[in-house]
């Protein structure tokens, strides 16, 4: 695979913490941020930082005035124990890369092999020189795993090498009071709660949060060629161990094996972690390194793209896809936060985000794992039930806005719990996996209760007017529009859920009648609410603008007076961190795609021409503030044909933090970003979408590539997709009788190979 490193040449201390959150170490279960292990000098902007999914905190909510309802308190991600602490010196002089001469530097990040290495060619101030690798892996295979193997050769200095080693219990999570986007305070989250030392290579160190009582282990063994024996430096908060190599061996080498346990997984994570980690050495770290490499042997044979005429951007969109696989949640506990396990922007929160911009990536590449994040929503079921309760409503769920846990953590409504559509939103995605894998046990399982109660909220919340269904106060994705009523994105989407739940009502009493009269029983859904979800859908009011031939964001919105874009200079965006809401709020300006983004998720029934004029309306009005806005008008770019937009659009979300043009990459990627630029590439530059009967495409190609290639999964099927100026082509391998549309020209595709050429 060619383009599958991601290579740092040079050392600028003023992007140290955008370099920490592109080269994170990560599996879906604990990430490590890029730092140095040996650290800074001085007051280098830095955070220091490892996570563990879903392990949380309590911290109060805060507010001036408060009300009936607003969450007391909100869950935050943790940083937990630093094993990063590696520090080298050569004689009495200590490693780093702030003095003596950097003769060469580089670190990459191999997404083959599942490694960041570091690589450095270093003279000391005395004149002694020695080459040292460090290389870093967080198991994909062993998920509690993480690993950093050093070796230092010496070249022209005969000195005892001394490698110290530490574990530190004394961390704090990062704060900035001045960007929303950070958390502001709540920085001392952990206290300790034992250090325990084995011999003088292994050590383990267990913390616990202050408020949520959560525990996490940290065990740890060291291993050395030569062998030498290790000096102990016990702390209160820390242990250090101290190797000393004597003179005369080229090569030293040193591995450190950590593996983090926490109480949300393990009953003890203590006693679990000596246990895992007495498993893992016997293995070895070559065995870790082989099973990494194969497992990433499998994910790329799905999940890799091929950009014929630009290998940079081809980098980029590999680097992208790499890292949802590195932050996804891999059990019934967690999600992908919105910064993945990079940094700790938004406070490790789970959003929307995954429904909309990154579980189509899974749904059609990993399918295995797609299925356990929807399982995640359903974990969180209870929670979400008893939030609609909070709300006012009946009966249904009302999923939190941002959480960990399930309780909602948002502390402004109008941008928060407003936006009910996140209910819409995980029925969607709910409805799109079962289309593309064609799983019916799936809703059996629990996708059926999720849509159900979903779609009461929507009952719940909306009335009928006029003989119409309307649904008021709410907010849609664009949250420079707050507080409205019939917000179109919003009532598209709880159409579909009504819809969709009065389908599965009756496939479920045929296809799985035991599990349907037993799940009927036990919420208490009758054959009469389902008539009423066939109404309120049938009766849906969907805002549309006879004289602009468009579908109205919300009732309200084209009565708004336009922004001033003309005299808004760029120094004044994002606007949110420069206007009063509600300055904006009165305002027609767009944060982000929200009508457009509805026209992208449920076209069907929807002329041309009003996603033309919907499209050329919003487009201009939207400031793109948010990192989820330029995937969405790139992919509805290529559907109404405007290439050229296509491209613009895509190339602003394709090496976003690569090339750090947010300037925020140092809180952490922005993973919803890196699967709207998987997106862009298949249901937009493809034309992919996923319809109830059939897999449709409509490919095109930008002027700017010679051609592109991708691979994903349709029901039983894999397809690669291979567009060129010459033609397009699919190569199926179907297991089972599948529909393919290419262009409008229908294909019914065997079981076996089929190659299908346009």
């Amino acid at each position: 695979m060619k383009s599958g490193w991601i290579i740092e040449n040079h050392r600028d201390m003023q992007d140290l913490g955008v370099s920490e959150s592109i080269f994170n170490v990560a599996n879906g279960y604990v990430g490590v941020r890029g730092n140095f292990e040996e650290g800074y000098e001085g007051d280098e902007p830095t955070v220091r930082g490892t996570y563990i999914n879903a392990f949380y905190d309590i911290t109060p909510m805060l507010y001036g005035e408060s009300a009936y309802g607003f969450p007391d308190t909100q869950q935050k991600l943790v940083n937990v124990m630093d094993v990063q602490d590696v520090t080298i010196h050569i004689g009495e002089e200590k490693f780093s890369l702030f003095t003596g001469t950097v003769v060469s530097g580089r670190r990459y990040l191999d997404m083959r092999e599942g490694k960041y290495v570091r690589l450095v060619h270093w003279i000391s101030p005395q004149g002694k020189e020695v080459e040292i690798s460090f290389t870093r892996m967080a198991s994909l295979t062993t998920l509690e795993l993480f690993t950093i193997d050093i070796e230092v050769t010496r070249i022209n200095c005969q000195d005892e090498v001394t490698i110290t080693s530490g574990v530190n219990g004394d961390v704090s999570n990062y704060t900035n009071a001045k960007d929303p986007r950070v958390a502001s305070g709540h920085a001392k989250l952990l206290d300790m709660k034992n250090i325990e030392v084995f011999d003088e290579t292994s050590l383990q160190i267990v913390l616990e949060t202050n408020t949520s009582k959560l525990q996490v282990a940290a065990t740890t063994v060291h291993q050395t060629t030569p062998a030498v024996n290790g000096e102990l430096i016990k702390g209160e908060k820390s242990v250090m161990v101290r190797y000393a190599f004597p003179a005369g061996k080229d090569i030293v080498q040193f591995t450190k094996f950590n593996v983090f346990t926490d109480t949300r997984r393990h009953e003890d994570p203590a006693a679990h972690g000596r246990e895992l980690m007495a498993l893992v050495l016997t293995q070895g770290i070559q065995a870790a390194y082989m099973a990494q490499e194969v497992y990433l042997q499998h994910f790329w044979e799905i999940a890799n793209i091929e950009i014929q005429g630009d290998e940079v951007l081809e980098q980029g969109l590999r680097y992208n896809v790499y890292q949802l696989l590195q932050s996804v949640g891999k059990d019934k506990y967690s999600n992908i936060a919105a910064k993945g396990l990079s940094g700790e922007g938004y406070e490790g929160h789970y959003f929307w985000d995954t429904e909309i911009y990154i579980l189509p990536f899974f749904i059609l590449c990993q399918p295995e794992l797609a299925k356990q994040l929807l399982r995640y929503r359903y974990t969180i079921l209870g929670e979400a039930k008893k939030r609609a309760l909070e709300l006012g409503h009946k009966k249904g769920a009302a999923y939190a806005w941002r959480t960990i846990t399930g309780e909602e953590c948002s502390g402004y409504f109008p941008a928060g719990t407003a936006q009910y559509h996140i209910n819409g939103d995980i029925a969607y995605t709910y409805i799109q996996y079962y289309l593309a894998t064609g799983d019916k046990d799936f809703i059996a399982e629990f996708g059926a209760e999720v849509v159900f109660e979903t779609a009461r909220t929507w009952m719940e919340l909306g009335h009928y007017h006029e003989g119409l269904f309307k649904i008021d106060d709410v907010t849609g994705p664009d949250e420079y529009t707050a507080i409205v009523n019939n917000n179109y994105y919003t009532n598209v989407l709880a159409k579909y859920n009504l819809e969709w739940a009065a389908s599965w009502y009756k496939q479920l009493a045929e296809t799985h009648p035991g599990a349907w009269e037993a799940l009927c029983s036990r919420i208490g859904l009758t054959t009469d609410e389902i008539t009423a979800f066939e109404e309120a859908a049938a009766k849906m009011y969907l805002p549309f603008d006879e004289k602009l031939n468009i579908h109205a964001q919300d009732d309200s919105f084209l009565a708004k007076k336009v922004w001033d874009f003309e005299n808004t200079s760029e120094e004044k965006h994002p606007l949110l961190l420069h206007y009063h809401p509600l300055h904006i709020y009165r305002h027609q300006v767009l944060k982000q795609a929200d009508t457009v983004l509805a026209h992208f998720l449920l076209e069907d029934g929807i002329s041309t021409d009003v996603l033309r004029n919907s499209y050329d309306y919003y487009e201009k009005l939207t400031t793109h503030d948010s990192s989820l806005s330029c995937a969405i008008y790139s992919i509805m770019a290529s559907k109404l044909g405007y290439s050229d937009k296509a491209y613009d659009y895509f190339i602003e979300t394709a090496r976003m933090d690569l090339d750090n043009t947010h300037g925020n990459t140092k809180d952490g990627l922005h993973m919803a970003n890196m699967g709207g630029t998987w997106m862009s590439i298949v249901y937009g530059f493809s034309g992919v979408r996923i319809k109830d009967d059939h897999l449709a495409l409509n490919p095109s190609l930008p002027k700017q590539w010679k051609g592109y290639t991708f691979t994903m999964r349709y029901r039983q099927a894999t397809i690669t997709v291979e567009v060129n100026h010459l033609k397009t082509q699919l190569i199926v391998d179907a297991q089972e009788l599948i529909h393919i549309k290419v262009m409008e020209k229908s294909f019914k595709i065997p079981m076996g190979k089929t190659i299908i050429t346009v």
